[in-house]
């Protein structure tokens, strides 16, 4: 018996569901009834959308296929009329909806469900009859009839409103998925771009994956620098390791997104269920969710080591913290460097805030989603870029008053210069292209709302959806914004190669490639940082008072600053070759050869003599030979002994040869 229905449905043709290939409209008016099912009715007009919020007449035609045998068959003469009351209902004056009486829903209902349970269809949600008014009258009511039902007035029978973004057949996904676009529920954006044609995607595809070769290699050859020497960059330019490390991530990620063109990123097509390429949201895509862990991770991770450079800079510039006192706090910015990004990571993991980019062929954030976009991208890149640049600025400020106000040796001179262009320089390259970024990402969160009515503005007729109504302004994005945007995203890892790039970073990669290592002194940075005088001292000096120059414990070996505790001045020569390294036991050693010897001469303020060993020791007060060095005997005497058994040894730079060194070193040592 059903399948006898079936066949008697399927083969009647009188109230077949068909509707003509029409044109989606910009305005919404009266027009004229093209579903079968709903001919020969009392009225041959209707209007878009319907009562079950279908935009067109073939949306309506599909939704009407369940109830096609139902009709065919007659189980009710109040099915058809209700159907298309619902479906079609009767264009009446603007702003006026005709509803169909709940009693009309209810006989339909009862006559017809138990063929509906042979045909295993069911009641719709939102044909339920109590969402009805209760009264019981005929469809089309009388008073629904007077305007007249030919559309010959188009101007009094037109809609003027805008229905908004309707989301094609084309773009719905499963409504367990969770996806939004433009506003709208169960729907996604088309893949692989909404803007671009497919020629300029292969040009954008491209240039991306160039230039994250290039960010990969020298991002790489900056860590793998770091690696034939770990001992070479200590803080406080440790940070821009890791600030490596963390772009060469974001270039792996979108070299491997290059590779894998839109297979990561986009939804693949279904032609069973009408349903076209749409970008990936969410965090059912597992590899979707993967590229964007590690590219929004390790790209905020990167901001956050760039502001602890500038932090470890301020520190060793403005209250001259040594290198050990400022590695001492590492564990902490670890922890804020990896743990901020982390949290948002999982942040937004939880939001389900995911969306896959079909240019670039990666996932991240706020591509679509403006809101995510305004606060876990741009919010947390300004905080970082305000920050950095101000410790930057007042780290600059406090150099160059030391160089200007503090008589320093020429060649001490020109390393503090050479060292500020260079920090400000490697700031200028690291700076420009985040604030381009920022830019790309302020104007496209500025001009988004008009792509996207534009975009509706050019499709609505391929996708039969409402057009946008009174357009008053369209334009789509530049492809050269986005390159430049994908550009700066990368190009922002490479100023990590302008720090390690030296004749020093040739000769450690030749010997290593010729398996030879060799070990070096302090890094030239950090000693002309460190071994400055006190700023706070040039500024409180009394007018008569000689210069000190204190070494605050910044070898690249100790942690003990005993050179400080003792106020002796030191003067070191950083540029002379043959200078060694000694101990606190070969500093009092060497002292005592002094008075000894008296070899050695004492700088008085306003002269520098050289000494024979090439030691400038400078005192506190202009006293005589004698009294100078009697007061270097009686403090060494008193003090030597204590400081040998209690503090491990700090390298200072000592003026004399290496012979020398030896002898007052075991000199040292024995007293």
């Amino acid at each position: 018996m059903p399948v006898f229905l079936l066949v008697f449905s399927l083969v009647t043709p009188a109230y077949s569901i068909h509707v003509e290939s029409i044109e989606s409209h910009s305005e919404f008016t009266c027009e004229p009834i093209r579903l079968r099912m709903c001919q020969d009715l009392p009225y041959n007009t209707t209007f878009m959308p319907n009562l079950l919020n279908h935009y067109d007449q073939q949306t309506a035609a599909l939704a009407m296929e369940p109830f096609h045998p139902m009709v065919n068959l007659v189980c009710s003469a109040d099915l058809r009329m209700f159907l298309c009351a619902l479906y079609a209902p009767v264009c009446t004056v603007y702003g006026h909806v005709s509803m169909p009486c709940r009693s009309l829903c209810q006989r339909a209902k009862d006559e017809c469900h138990k063929l509906m349970e042979i045909f295993g269809v069911a009641w719709p949600d939102d044909m339920e009859c109590s969402r009805f008014p209760d009264c019981d009258e005929p469809y089309p009511r009388a008073e629904d009839l007077l305007t007249g039902s030919e559309p010959t007035d188009q101007s009094s029978m037109t809609v003027q409103r805008d229905y908004g973004f309707w989301c094609p057949r084309e773009l719905k996904v499963d409504p367990d998925l969770g996806y939004t676009f433009m506003g709208r529920k169960d729907c996604s954006a088309p893949c692989p771009s909404m803007f671009f044609n497919q020629q300029e995607l292969t040009f954008i595809r491209y240039f991306i994956g160039v230039v994250s070769i290039v960010c990969l290699s020298a991002t790489l050859f900056t860590f793998l620098t770091f690696l034939i020497d770990v001992t070479r960059f200590r803080y406080p330019e440790r940070p821009i390791i890791f600030y490596a490390v963390c772009y060469v991530m974001v270039s792996l990620v979108f070299f491997l997104g290059f590779l894998l063109e839109g297979r990561v990123a986009c939804n693949p097509v279904s032609p069973s269920q009408f349903r076209a390429s749409t970008i990936t949201q969410g965090s059912h895509n597992k590899a979707c969710t993967l590229f964007f862990m590690v590219l929004y991770f390790f790209t905020m991770a990167g901001s956050v080591w760039w502001v602890i450079l500038t932090i470890t800079w301020f520190l060793a510039a403005v209250p001259k913290w040594g290198s050990e006192a400022i590695e001492k706090k590492a564990l902490l910015f670890h922890a804020i460097a990896w743990g901020l990004p982390g949290a948002l990571t999982v942040t937004l993991l939880a939001l389900n805030k995911i969306e896959g980019d079909g240019i670039s062929g990666v996932c991240f954030i706020g591509l679509y989603d403006i809101d995510a976009l305004r606060w876990f991208v741009l919010a947390p890149l300004c905080v970082n870029v305000a920050v950095g640049v101000s410790l930057l600025l007042v780290g600059i400020v406090a150099l160059n008053r030391v160089r200007m106000e503090i008589p320093l040796e020429k060649e001490n001179q020109t390393k503090l210069v050479k060292f500020m262009i260079r920090m400000g320089v490697f700031s200028v390259l690291y700076l420009a292209p985040l604030f381009t970024v920022i830019g790309c990402y302020i104007y496209e969160h500025t001009y988004r709302k008009i792509w996207e009515k534009t975009w509706m503005e050019n499709n609505c007729r391929r996708y039969h959806i409402p057009c946008p109504y009174k357009v008053e302004e369209t334009s789509r994005p530049a492809m050269v914004l986005f390159l430049i945007k994908y550009l700066m995203m990368l190009v922002v890892g490479i100023p990590s190669v302008f720090w390690v790039g030296s004749k020093k970073t040739c000769f450690e990669w030749a010997s290593f490639l010729h398996g030879r290592r060799r070990k070096d002194g302090v890094n030239e940075s950090r000693q002309v940082l460190q071994e400055q005088p006190d700023f706070a001292q040039s500024l409180l000096r009394e007018p008569n008072t000689p210069i000190v120059r204190k070494s605050r414990g910044t070898s690249t070996q100790g942690t003990s600053t005993h050179a400080s505790s003792t106020h002796l001045a030191v003067l070191d020569d950083l540029d002379e070759p043959a200078s060694s390294v000694h101990s606190k036991a070969s500093y009092h050693g060497s002292l005592r050869r002094t008075r000894d010897d008296r070899s050695d001469t004492v700088v008085y303020r306003g002269t520098e003599d050289r000494s024979f060993h090439g030691s400038n020791p400078r005192l506190d007060h202009p006293l005589s030979t004698h009294s100078s060095l009697h007061q270097i005997d009686s403090h060494s005497r008193h003090s030597s002994q204590r400081d040998v058994s209690e503090a491990p040894p700090t390298l200072i730079t000592h003026g004399t040869t290496a012979s020398d060194g030896r002898a007052a070193e075991n000199e040292g040592t024995s007293a």
